[in-house]
């Protein structure tokens, strides 16, 4: 099977991780894989086998972002029409809105086996901040987008998301969970860690809003929790300012440590008494079932996405209300009382039951 997938960059993402991730697999398996990025930005290795392409826009005309997404189709399509001279894609996976926007507008695609991958929740970060007739105007771009259209949602939360709140009705809505290559993984975390066999809790994410760090510190300091809380990630030098005077002011800076971006943070996570989730949503929640495969606990709050998915059963334990009291209470709680982490509720998570449930679209 010929598989293409499209994808506005390869920066250090979690959507950009998990199509490498399927790419990888596809190509283990025998498959025929294409990657087309529409930006010259790759932060990850790329799979051996794996015909990558870049699509390079290079208009600097003074209107170009006002013909940015018809021109950009056009040359999606001729790249495409060069491709298939050896034979056609069976299958076309489009990732991430901005490529959505793109992929929407080609000809070349129009009789394709087309599906849209939506990685995270789209009201949360398209109309969060958005009111009266901007958050309508914001509604119906979205909508004709994906009406009518082959949708993959990463959760179930992210495809109800899209129905409701964009009232819009899809082709096709199907879920399938991220991937992971679960030996690799656990490969991967036996990798050195400075603070191994020391007790510690840790969060991994970047420095956005969206992940509120500042309800972690808080819920961190009324915890009581003695244990450092080692965070790893980095956003700009005055974001992480902000959140170190936030832990001075609430009497833990000297036990909030900051180890930046870390290339390999499955040790890290390995070895923490406990991984704690704090944001306001997640489309999925990948560091869970990356902290989970490890065996490490898991705290998060009950925030709209993938989180309650994943945490299930005894693990349901873990989910916390959307304020810092809650949270705090959940992590103390779980800090002394961990749950039992089955493996086997893990395994639909792996990759060859995903790569399975991708290849399973082409007859759908």
């Amino acid at each position: 099977m010929r598989i293409l997938f499209i994808i506005d960059g390869l920066p250090g993402g979690g959507a950009e991780k998990v199509v490498l991730t399927l790419a990888e697999q596809l190509l283990r398996e025998g498959e025929h894989v294409s990657l087309f990025s529409l930006r010259d930005v790759c932060e990850y290795p790329l799979p051996e086998g794996l015909h990558y392409q870049v699509i390079t826009d290079h208009c600097r005309k003074p209107w170009r972002k006002l013909t940015e997404l018809s021109r950009r189709a056009r040359q999606l399509d001729k790249t495409i029409h060069l491709a298939e001279k050896t034979g056609h894609f069976d299958l076309v996976l489009s990732n991430l809105h901005k490529t959505d926007r793109i992929v929407f507008r080609s000809q070349a695609l129009k009789n394709h086996n087309l599906w849209f991958c939506l990685h995270g929740m789209f009201s949360t970060s398209y109309l969060g901040h958005r009111t009266g007739f901007d958050r309508w105007l914001k509604q119906q771009k979205i909508k004709r987008v994906y009406q009518n259209r082959n949708i993959v949602a990463v959760s179930e939360a992210v495809g109800k998301d899209l129905v409701e709140q964009f009232a819009l009705t899809p082709a096709q809505l199907k879920t399938i969970y991220n991937p992971f290559d679960i030996a690799a993984l656990r490969a991967g975390a036996e990798a050195p860690c400075e603070m191994a066999g020391t007790d510690y809790i840790i969060h991994v994410g970047r420095f956005h809003p969206a992940k509120r760090h500042d309800r972690l510190i808080e819920a961190y300091a009324q915890s009581g929790i003695q244990a450092p809380l080692v965070l790893l990630g980095q956003g700009t030098p005055q974001q992480e300012q902000r959140l170190r005077q936030l832990a001075a002011a609430s009497g833990v800076g000297n036990r909030v440590i900051f180890k930046g971006f870390q290339p390999n943070p499955l040790p890290w996570i390995k070895h923490a008494k406990m991984l704690v989730l704090s944001s306001d949503s997640e489309g999925f929640g990948n560091v869970i079932v990356e902290a989970l495969l490890l065996n490490t606990p898991v705290v998060s709050t009950r925030c709209p996405g993938g989180v309650s998915e994943i945490l299930t059963g005894a693990l349901a334990a873990g989910l916390a209300e959307l304020n810092s009291r809650a949270l705090a209470q959940t992590m103390q709680s779980i800090y002394h009382n961990p749950p039992v982490i089955e493996a086997s509720a893990l395994e639909k998570f792996g990759v060859e039951t995903i790569c399975q449930q991708y290849r399973q679209l082409r007859s759908a």
